[in-house]
């Protein structure tokens, strides 16, 4: 009888491990279905579809940067986008704060941060060279202030592990707790603040390093027509862009954007998304968004030579 204790465990964990296998291979099957067609390598895009865009709309975090900071290939590639007469629109989960110096130094001069909630467009003639905008007046913002703090202090109680983003101070419209960046919280944690969140009425995201939630009903989409109408003069128009992301809160942009693709660093969300981006880089990060802005560049050179 001893004996046959000393095995249970054993086999116990052995049929664990089985579990495990068995439906992480049922996840990664489901995810091959819902992605097929799409995920495909952007070497494989055709010339033509890259040159007749008029834009770029792209997602910062682990999209353009490493560690918090812009990547240098891929401030080169936004400035040659610029430079070639391209629009290039930062669609972001940042806060206003933490986005204003990106505007300001030109690199970005137009992005939408905080998931929709606010327009930031370079003016020299403003204060610190930046003008903001919003989605309601300033009395809705101060209402939807109390009840976002509530929350993010309901968060904090009932989630221990919990720690809100270190760039909370520039947030004006939304809320963000820390789950890859300075602190790391688990999938039963994420979970668990989106929950919150949630109770709370909250809109809840999850990027690569935050968990983001906001009151309205913004989201990056609205944001990025909001963004286009009022930098640009005109509606947006769905073909005319691409977009770059790498998470899970691009994946309204991945559903609206034909010509949507992902760095090489969005393989850690497959299993989770529902919507993929049809396009797929090689390269991580600022490299991945430099291999895209190359092709574009390129596509739109052999287009001119060939007129």
């Amino acid at each position: 009888m001893p004996a046959e204790s000393r095995d249970s465990p054993a086999v116990a964990v052995a049929d664990v491990d089985a579990a495990i296998d068995v439906a992480a291979d049922a996840a990664a099957a489901a995810a091959r279905a819902r992605h097929a067609g799409r995920l495909r390598p952007l070497a494989e895009l055709p010339p033509a579809r890259l040159a007749a865009l008029e834009g770029v709309l792209t997602d910062i975090d682990d999209t353009l940067t490493r560690d918090g900071a812009v990547e240098p290939v891929a401030a080169a590639a936004l400035q040659a986008l610029q430079r070639a007469g391209l629009a290039v629109i930062a669609i972001t989960g940042r806060p206003a704060g933490w986005s204003a110096p990106l505007v300001a130094s030109g690199l970005l001069p137009l992005l939408v941060a905080e998931n929709g909630g606010v327009l930031l467009r370079r003016d020299a003639r403003a204060a610190g060279g930046v003008v903001q905008q919003f989605t309601v007046p300033e009395a809705e913002r101060a209402a939807r202030h109390a009840r976002l703090q509530a929350c993010a202090a309901a968060v904090l109680a009932e989630v221990p592990a919990a720690r809100l983003a270190t760039d909370s101070a520039g947030r004006l419209t939304d809320i963000a707790v820390d789950h890859s960046e300075f602190a790391q919280l688990d999938a039963a944690q994420i979970a668990a603040v989106l929950a919150v969140m949630r109770r709370h009425g909250l809109t809840a995201t999850v990027s690569s390093i935050h968990v983001n939630g906001w009151l309205g009903a913004h989201d990056k989409w609205s944001g990025a027509c909001w963004a286009v109408q009022q930098g640009l003069g005109r509606p947006l128009a769905e073909a005319a862009w691409a977009y770059v992301g790498d998470s899970t809160n691009d994946q309204v942009m991945f559903e609206r954007i034909a010509l949507s693709v992902g760095v090489a660093n969005i393989a850690r969300f497959v299993p989770m998304l529902q919507v993929a981006p049809a396009w797929l880089c090689a390269g991580e990060r600022g490299a991945g968004f430099a291999e895209l802005a190359q092709a574009l560049l390129a596509a739109r050179a052999a287009a001119a030579a060939a007129t």
